[in-house]
């Protein structure tokens, strides 16, 4: 037996340590770590239980046969992050690029599998050259497997993708199917056809960064949730993320130990947004006064910067903000901000995260451009998301609430809990200015100073329906706060909320606008 058990230490270490030095020192050269030590950065020391590590692949053709390297370029298994369980896969660039073959993919399909029966985290550590072309269809067809797994998981567990080296063609699909992505910049890259694809046939010459970058995807194209300069940050904000997240669907994040009550002083907040509607004005300053410790995980924080979407903690518990942001384009709704945030809300919906909406909308944004590429349908995917919601939904008014976008902005006519105002929102169907231009154009126009009657008739309007009291008084906001009561109207709010039921009607799926 001591024989065969130095054996197996001998063949362990083989399959620990990797196909040469060389081939690490290659990939360190890259500015890119092996993808052991990867899943070291990212799981609790110790923690790591491998899966298959002695797998090899069976293929033979075009020299396979003579190379059989353990592990077929992918590491699964699973560890804890802070104590909770969570699975992970990582792609080993120094065999065969990280190139996904039959026996790759099984290893991947089965720790899929394993994540979803344990109902826990799912996390993907992509390092890969996309399908081992020397097995043919048979690596196509291990790439179905993970989509289809990946759409069975959705909503079920939290599925991350970290892409730390390249991604292409069919292996992107992946990703794109999971709740967050996670870029570094300079050594990532995503794409479905690469840059000489793209000269061949459109003639545009362009590097990879250029074409499917970090820092495309997380500002032009919102493919990426996350950029980071490094693997180490990236990795790092992977463990936050995931402590801000449930361990699947059937419960709820981790709670922690609040900040005292009555130690947050919230009277900042009534110097941090002007009465003026025409002024701009920062609203990440009133998200970080609202949540514990002023911390909060920005979602998307680069591509439509109009709306944010964050993650964060509102007496130890975690909430999601959706929040126009007047600093970018005034806060209107646009096509962007209207998939971002519907997206963020579904992701909040399923794994029970509580909602509260920040609202400060002038309206949808006017456009030839927007219109043509379908405003309409892609901001009825926001309503769609809001109403379909069952999570407790908390809005406040912080400003202007105009229109549609008021509307949307979850309302309480769609579905909030509870709607909150302060004494300086402006509910309307549109600003004062432009309703007046529409009611009295006649008088206006027929007038012998028109400035003038134009001023009277826009006093006139908010006097009548703009007045900060006008939907309170209709019963379409709950109260008017004094924005220094804010955080703690929302922690007693929220308190009250937290053992809401709400059914759906019995169906297979809605059929939501695309």
């Amino acid at each position: 037996m001591r024989v065969q058990v130095a054996e197996l230490a001998a063949v362990r270490e083989e399959a620990r340590s990797g196909p040469s030095e060389r081939a690490t020192r290659a990939q360190h050269a890259k500015g890119k770590l092996t993808a052991r030590e990867r899943i070291a950065l990212l799981l609790d020391e110790d923690s790591f239980h491998e899966v298959e590590q002695l797998r090899r692949h069976r293929a033979t053709g075009f020299g396979l046969e003579e190379n059989k390297p353990y592990t077929d370029g992918v590491i699964t298994g699973w560890g804890t992050v802070e104590g909770r369980t969570v699975f992970v896969y990582a792609h080993d660039f120094r065999i065969f690029g990280g190139a996904l073959g039959e026996a790759h993919a099984t290893k991947i399909h089965k720790i899929m599998d394993m994540a979803l029966a344990a109902g826990a985290p799912l996390v993907s550590l992509n390092d890969g050259a996309g399908a081992r072309i020397q097995e043919g269809v048979s690596a196509l067809a291990g790439y179905g497997g993970i989509f289809r797994r990946n759409t069975k998981a959705s909503g079920v567990i939290p599925q991350i993708s970290v892409m730390l080296g390249p991604c292409a063609g069919g292996a992107a699909y992946s990703p794109a199917l999971t709740d967050f992505v996670f870029m570094v910049r300079d050594t990532s890259q995503m794409f479905i056809t690469g840059p000489d694809v793209v000269q061949a046939v459109t003639g545009e010459k362009i590097t990879q960064n250029g074409l499917g970058g970090a820092e495309v995807h997380a500002e032009t194209s919102g493919v990426a949730h996350f950029a980071y300069d490094d693997e180490e940050t990236c990795i790092a904000e992977v463990r936050y993320l995931l402590s801000l997240l449930p361990a699947n669907n059937r419960e709820t994040p981790p709670p922690v130990q609040p900040p005292a009550r009555g130690s947050h002083d919230g009277r900042a907040l009534r110097d941090l947004v002007p009465a003026d509607g025409n002024q701009a004005y920062d609203m990440r300053g009133v998200i970080a006064e609202l949540v514990d410790d002023g911390d909060y995980l920005e979602v998307h924080e680069r591509w439509a910067a109009n709306i944010i979407c964050a993650l964060a903690r509102l007496d130890g518990q975690v909430v999601g903000l959706v929040a126009n942001q007047p600093r970018h384009l005034a806060g209107v709704l646009d096509i962007h901000a209207s998939e971002k945030a519907a997206r963020f809300v579904q992701l909040c919906d399923a794994f029970n995260i509580p909602l509260i909406t920040l609202v400060d909308v002038p309206g949808f944004l006017p456009g030839v451009d927007q219109e043509h590429h379908g405003i309409i349908r892609h901001g009825a995917k926001l309503l769609y998301a809001y109403c379909n919601a069952t999570v407790p939904r908390i809005s406040l008014v912080l400003r202007k609430a105009y229109g549609g976008a008021y509307i949307v902005m979850d309302s309480q006519s769609i579905g909030a809990d509870l709607t909150y105002a302060w004494p300086t929102n402006e509910i309307a169907v549109m600003g004062a200015e432009g309703a007046a231009n529409v009611i009295f154009r006649k008088q206006i126009a027929e007038a012998e100073d028109p400035e003038a009657v134009r001023a009277q008739k826009i006093k006139e309007y908010r006097t009548e329906l703009t007045h900060p009291y006008y939907a309170a008084e209709r019963g379409l906001v709950d109260d008017v706060i004094d924005p220094a009561d804010t955080r703690e109207t929302l922690i007693n709010s929220l308190a009250m909320l937290r053992t809401k039921h709400a059914d759906l009607p019995p169906r297979k799926h809605g059929n939501q606008p695309q």
